[in-house]
């Protein structure tokens, strides 16, 4: 397989029907979303331990993942995946939940911490360092109660509401990314 010059985009989530439309799957939300918008659709992929979808983003080649090995083991499904299209790190961007971050915020990191993500700690395992870019999509602190039992509970009404905003303007960061990332890597 000739070397891939494209971008890997990587929705975290949880798979199964129980944890569709919680508030830690906000990534696989976004990526799918993002995918539909031109039209592409998943297809399991066992040998990578996720959902796949690949196509031209305005003609630039983009795989989109979504692990299906839980949350905690998501590294498991970006390495392999990775590994198999000959995705560089530099060309990897990764969509998570961020329980710091007020609901509906947008923050973009290079490299950093997990800071306390089950997710992003194991991709940090599995890579061997810190070094890779995240799009962190903020959904707020609970007010009461744990934070493992908050991120596994559905969106409010109100929040659900707004979802189609938050996806709207993440997929708008994503296309810039994309594009930049695209010029820079080329």
């Amino acid at each position: 397989m000739d070397k891939f010059t494209g971008a890997l985009i990587v929705g975290l989530g949880n798979p199964g029907k129980k944890y569709e439309n919680t508030r830690h799957n906000l990534g696989q939300m976004v990526l799918f979303a993002f995918a539909e918008k031109y039209g592409l659709s998943f297809k399991k992929e066992s040998d990578l331990k996720g959902e796949i979808a690949k196509g031209d983003v305005k003609g630039k080649k983009v795989v989109f993942l979504f692990p299906t090995t839980y949350m905690n083991l998501s590294g498991q499904a970006v390495r392999k995946t990775m590994s198999f299209y000959k995705i560089p790190q530099e060309k990897v961007l990764i969509l998570s939940d961020d329980a710091a971050l007020p609901f509906g915020t947008l923050r973009y990191r290079e490299k950093g911490s997990a800071g306390g993500h089950n997710g992003l700690k194991n991709i940090e395992e599995c890579l061997g360092n810190q070094d890779y870019q995240r799009l962190k999509l903020g959904i707020g602190e609970p007010l009461v109660g744990y934070l493992e039992d908050y991120v596994l509970a559905p969106f409010s009404k109100e929040e659900q509401e707004k979802i189609p905003e938050i996806a709207t303007e993440s997929i708008g960061f994503i296309e810039e990314w994309l594009f930049q990332e695209m010029k820079e890597h080329a």
